[in-house]
């Protein structure tokens, strides 16, 4: 094949540009994948940078997106081979190199991948990879065949001429396809015509690799002179070290170095098993002058007073819906209703890890980076550097929820630091233990909703007056923001078909400075809007003697949301009637662009912890590109979210975290996890989010599920506390 090399050499400018943003300055008017691109070496070929095909015709699409568990390897090469009318069977995806100008994620305008939009962000674009694929070939054949390209066909890889009866495969065209020059604007095809996008022939592509172990992890990577390193930190965050002593940490055999990283002490030894028990023997003292010393009942206690009107006077609210007259007095029934939310852990089955490598200013690694530019950027800036420069592979990661996408870079920065003071490109493997992870941060924030409605005649809201406290997520954020909002801390209210039902809305976000690390956990915002929101719905349902289904129905009507009256109908005909024994709860929530409603069957016993036992699902998230993976991130977006709603709970004493496994961070087990049913609703619309939606609607369904059976309303999670 005639490939097409093109390599990216920085400009002057592009050079000054980067040592800016090395510096730790973000030039407003410039383009951040430009930026962050700059130093780096992009080489493609004829197909370009998505698109690889074998001298033995074998499809290979590049993932600009990380594969966690999510399964959006699958839905992205089918995309592909979708357009290309290739042979599902000989396609298999690559993870693609570390490159904001070439591979950003084109809602982020970095590479990265969260907000469940792998599959939306890469539609069109992928779609277009594919189809000037096609294109190329189908040229290539006609002129070698001196017949029309528009009689020209491909399917399953084999492009024929039915005029002439002669066909050949990808593999023997090839050379001839590498010459053609891909058109400007490629023809797409009519989904109507779709033969491989919406079936369930789109399964992974990994499980094979990750049922046999050969699937590379971080900690599957073996190196020549590999160094193991851990690091102790501080109990309390916003400590600092005070100082250390290493003489019984480097007596440990196997410990090579103990050296202080701005965030602890780091243990380098020669395996994982002599850096943990060097970092045993350790000896530090911690400056807590400037800790958190909060405890986390205190710090809610301080967030009810705030959204009762009692917080401090320089405590900013920002409004994140009004209208109506909020300041007409108004007559009618009083609904009131608080809601508290803990920190919670992400809890992925792999901690965190990194291998870094530094020799001078240059600086490569290996890890499951989920925002590769933003790890680039934070490693520039230690070891003074371009961001494009910084090498990423990026490998499969255990889970991740959106631990691995932090501004900071934190345990990719630890690792390049202690790699940084080893030097000479000698590797450092990073190793946090679960421990360290449910420790050290980040959490979901804990959050407190202050909700007062007054309901009309009809029994329906007529004023929404609506206070929530938080912590923001955007704090450290290199990206410019617009306005005041937090919009993260908010969504799933913000936009709500209930608010806009609503005549009159007064809804405000307060956003207290804490010292604890927060960041988004699966689904952000909608992990407790989704359940403020539905909860209060149903109590007001039931406040008013009306069936819960048939009062959002109204509002529905009401707001305009078509999408959320389809999934809330097709749910319920589809769980039919109640089972004996069981109480039933609805929810309907929509986040990163999907509308999901849950059905959730509950047995409730005295005494008894609540035992979730079906859960029928219907989501409208666009063209259903892989159907079996939207059900199985349903699935495991329901057992993440009820797991977390049922017993998850990070708690501080004095600014200590109490929780450091499994055994103290309780998570639900696979023999109390509910049967599934997954329902699509048809839809020629661009794919939207599929990962996170599922994850918020169970915890206000198996709510409203303990409200139909008797139980007061839950203005606390997790159940475990309630019940």
């Amino acid at each position: 094949m005639n490939a097409q090399n093109k390599t990216f050499e920085p400009s002057r400018r592009q050079l000054v540009v980067g040592a800016t943003l090395v510096s730790g300055a973000l030039l407003v008017g410039c383009s951040p994948a430009d930026l962050l691109s700059a130093g780096a070496k992009t080489e493609f070929g004829a197909f370009g940078p998505f698109l690889k095909i074998g001298a033995d015709g074998a499809v290979t699409v590049i993932s600009k997106h990380i594969e966690f568990g999510q399964g959006n390897h699958a839905g992205l090469a089918a995309i592909v081979a979708e357009e290309l009318d290739a042979d599902w069977t000989r396609v298999k995806v690559e993870q693609a190199a570390a490159n904001a100008k070439v591979y950003a994620n084109l809602g982020m305008g970095v590479q990265g991948t969260g907000g469940s939009s792998a599959i939306s962000n890469s539609w069109e674009q992928l779609r277009k990879v594919g189809a000037s694929a096609r294109a190329m070939f189908v040229q290539a054949a006609a002129t070698k065949w001196k017949v029309p390209a528009g009689e020209v066909s491909v399917k399953d890889s084999v492009v024929s001429h039915a005029g002439s009866g002669k066909s050949a495969g990808f593999a023997e065209l090839l050379a001839e396809a590498a010459k053609v020059a891909p058109p400007e604007a490629p023809v797409l095809k009519d989904p109507r015509t779709f033969t491989l996008i919406g079936t369930d022939r789109v399964r992974r592509k990994d499980s094979q690799v990750k049922s046999d172990g050969t699937a590379r992890y971080t900690q599957d990577v073996q190196e020549e002179g590999l160094l193991v390193a851990m690091v102790a930190h501080a109990p309390r965050f916003g400590a600092t070290v005070s100082s250390f002593d290493g003489t019984a940490a480097k007596a440990v055999p196997g410990v090579v170095d103990v050296m202080q990283i701005p965030t602890g002490v780091a243990v380098v030894a020669k395996s994982t098993w002599a850096a943990r028990q060097g970092r045993e023997a350790l000896k530090v003292t911690w400056d807590d002058s400037k800790a958190e010393k909060r405890g986390s009942e205190q710090i809610l206690e301080e967030f009810r007073a705030a959204g009762d009107g009692k917080g401090p006077d320089d405590l900013k609210w920002v409004p994140f819906d009004s209208h109506g007259d909020v300041g007409k007095p108004s007559d009618g029934q009083r609904f009131r209703a608080t809601y508290d939310f803990p920190y919670l852990a992400h809890a992925t089955m792999e901690p965190m890890n990194c291998v870094a490598r530094v020799k001078g200013n240059s600086a490569s690694l290996t890890f499951g980076s989920q925002i590769p530019t933003i790890d680039q950027l934070n490693t520039a800036k230690i070891v003074k550097t371009l961001p494009g420069a910084v090498k990423i592979e990026t490998l499969f990661a255990g889970g991740s929820f959106g631990r691995r996408a932090n501004f900071q870079s934190d345990y990719v920065a630890e690792c390049v630091h202690i790699a940084k003071k080893v030097g000479k490109g000698q590797p450092v493997k990073l190793v946090w233990t679960r421990e360290d992870d449910m420790m050290a941060g980040y959490f979901r924030p804990i959050a407190h909703h202050n909700i007062q409605i007054t309901l009309d005649k009809d029994g329906y809201p007529a004023v929404w007056r609506q206070r929530v406290v938080t912590q923001t997520l955007m704090k450290g954020s290199p990206m410019p923001q617009k306005g005041d909002l937090d919009t993260s801390a908010v969504e799933g209210a913000l936009g709500s078909p209930y608010l806009k039902a609503t005549p009159t809305v007064d809804a405000q976000l307060a956003l207290p400075d804490v010292n604890v690390p927060v960041l988004w956990w699966r689904s952000v915002g909608a992990t407790h809007t989704a359940f403020v929101m539905e909860h209060t719905i149903d109590q007001l349902a039931r406040k008013v003697g009306k069936d819960p289904v048939e009062y959002r129905r109204v509002l529905y009507e009401r707001a305009g949301a078509k999408r959320h009256l389809a999934v809330l109908n097709l749910a319920m005909e589809k769980a039919g009637p109640a089972p004996a024994g069981l109480s039933r709860g609805v929810a309907v929530h929509e986040s990163f662009g999907s509308v999901v409603a849950q059905v959730a069957d509950v047995e409730v016993a005295e005494g008894k912890e609540p035992r979730v036992r079906r859960v029928v699902t219907a989501i409208d998230c666009g063209t259903a590109v892989a159907p079996n993976q939207i059900a199985a991130q349903m699935e495991g977006g329901i057992c993440y979210g009820l797991s977390a709603a049922l017993y998850g709970e990070v708690t501080l004493t004095e600014g200590a975290v109490q929780q450091t496994n499994f055994d103290t961070y309780r998570v639900l087990r696979m023999n109390e996890s509910p049967t599934v049913e997954t329902y699509i609703v048809p839809s020629s619309a661009p794919p939207s989010g599929v990962g996170e939606p599922g994850t918020p609607v169970i915890g206000p369904a198996v709510a409203n599920a303990l409200l139909a059976a008797g139980r007061p309303a839950t203005s606390r999670l997790p159940f475990v506390r309630s019940v």
